[in-house]
């Protein structure tokens, strides 16, 4: 048994996450956008080790969530919970990427399942438009033993019935592998495990009794008096505050708040902490900014505040305000009942991707190979949605907003620098020449 860290004083609300390394690591990963929750983090080697770790941190979380329904089924089986406990639900994602890697590997034929019902292979088959040849299907729906389940796909595989073996549990992949049969392990997507992330989040004690706590929100434009300037007229001053205004009323609108200009270039919201977290997608971004810049040139500091009262809630704001400004501007900070700091959120267009979740090593020699960081968020939003990473250069310009022309300048420059590869042609309905296939293989490790 072993642990990836010990259990810190929480400033967040609590969850546990237990699981095997590999799938740990993806969820702490996935944890990077979720700054209301501080992990503890309990790592196993056989999933009947997951109940004692469950028993050793449920007094000291809010929630739990496993890996996976194994896990949580031998746990809920031997503990009696006093705390939300759940575990990644797999989506239609990790089931066609894996029956993707078998038919290149191995071809649809048969094949033996654990854990996975017979109508999500049936309409996972029917969705990709492959023909559905039969599965067997280990009998009955609960875990009994991962032995249990490795002698099923050998004596399966043995006697000829099933080619390969698809299984949602790791330590079983391991076991048949080091046996010599073909197996193939369903993995949760990143979208997957944030699901499951939100799911955890909306069942805490915390996060429903924050439901309807107030949130102060200070917002100051930046450099309004410079772009004054160059209008010609008071008139043109006067109508871009009214415009301003009005589209900083629609924003605190969605917000079902309340929105007071103090004067000057600077406005104060309230609205509830609630519906804040969800207009952020979890305090992750305020696409506002992006807004404000487009039509007006103009970027905004941001401060949030959370508190036990109102006027705490406001003196947190003026602090992450401050933050904000010191900062350089065009930036949101969040300071929370304890003062503790959640930020910069990412003033960044809701179909674009926070790059702080992605490696930096990653990020640079995108960098080098002229990938900016706009073109490189909705790539990385595309992929991580989706779960592919082949596309032809027209798929590409319809992901990043260019043209086909603009699209093969940028593949040039990626197929030089190694960050992408061609796997084949496409071949269209018309007699033209057959479209090449690029794999973003620097962002395969996204839908692993």
């Amino acid at each position: 048994m072993a642990e990836t860290n010990t259990a810190p004083i929480a400033k967040g609300i609590a969850i546990g996450i237990i699981g095997p390394e590999p799938l740990v690591e993806k969820m702490n990963h996935c944890l990077k956008g979720f700054p209301s929750f501080d992990p503890i983090s309990r790592v196993y080697s056989r999933e009947d080790e997951a109940p004692e770790l469950a028993r050793e941190m449920m007094d000291h979380v809010e929630v739990i969530l496993f890996s996976g329904p194994v896990p949580y089924r031998l746990a809920v089986q031997k503990l009696n919970f006093k705390i939300p406990v759940h575990y990644v639900r797999l989506s239609g994602t990790g089931l066609y990427r894996a029956l993707f890697r078998i038919e290149r590997r191995y071809g649809l034929s048969e094949m033996s399942v654990d854990t996975l019902s017979k109508q999500s292979v049936e309409q996972a088959f029917r969705e990709l438009g492959e023909t559905y040849k039969g599965t067997i299907h280990y009998p009955g729906s609960e875990f009994v033993s991962k032995e249990a389940l490795i002698d099923f796909h050998a004596e399966q595989y043995e006697s000829n019935r099933a080619k390969v073996a698809l299984t949602s549990v790791g330590s079983v992949s391991a076991a048949l592998t080091e046996k010599g049969v073909p197996n193939e392990w369903v993995l949760p997507t990143d979208q997957d495990i944030i699901v499951s992330l939100e799911r955890s989040l909306l069942s805490t004690e915390t996060r429903r009794s924050n439901e309807s706590q107030i949130v102060a929100g200070f917002i100051h434009v930046d450099e309004f008096d410079r772009l004054a300037k160059k209008k010609t007229s008071e008139h043109e001053v006067q109508r871009l505050k009214l415009d301003i205004h009005r589209m900083l009323l629609g924003y605190v609108e969605s917000l079902d708040g309340h929105l007071t200009h103090l004067g000057g270039n600077e406005y104060l919201f309230i609205t509830t902490r609630g519906i804040f977290e969800r207009e952020t997608g979890g305090y992750k971004s305020i696409p506002l900014a992006r807004v404000v810049e487009k039509y007006y040139g103009l970027s905004l500091s941001i401060g949030i505040g959370f508190g036990r009262s109102a006027n705490e809630a406001g003196t947190h704001a003026r602090l992450a305000l401050r933050n904000s400004k010191e900062s350089g501007g065009d930036i949101c900070f969040i300071v929370r009942e304890d003062k503790s700091v959640i930020g910069p959120l990412e003033m960044t267009h809701p179909h674009e991707y926070d790059l702080s979740l992605i490696d930096a090593n990653l990020l640079k020699r995108a960098e080098e190979a002229g990938l900016t960081s706009g073109y490189l968020s909705k790539l990385v939003a595309h992929v991580t949605r989706f779960g592919k990473t082949d596309y032809t250069a027209q798929e590409l310009a319809n992901v990043l907003d260019v043209t086909v022309r603009s699209t093969h300048r940028f593949l040039l420059a990626w197929l030089d620098s190694g960050l992408i590869e061609i796997i084949g042609e496409e071949k269209g309905k018309s007699k033209g020449r057959p479209k090449q296939i690029y794999r973003l293989s620097f962002l395969s490790e996204l839908v692993r």
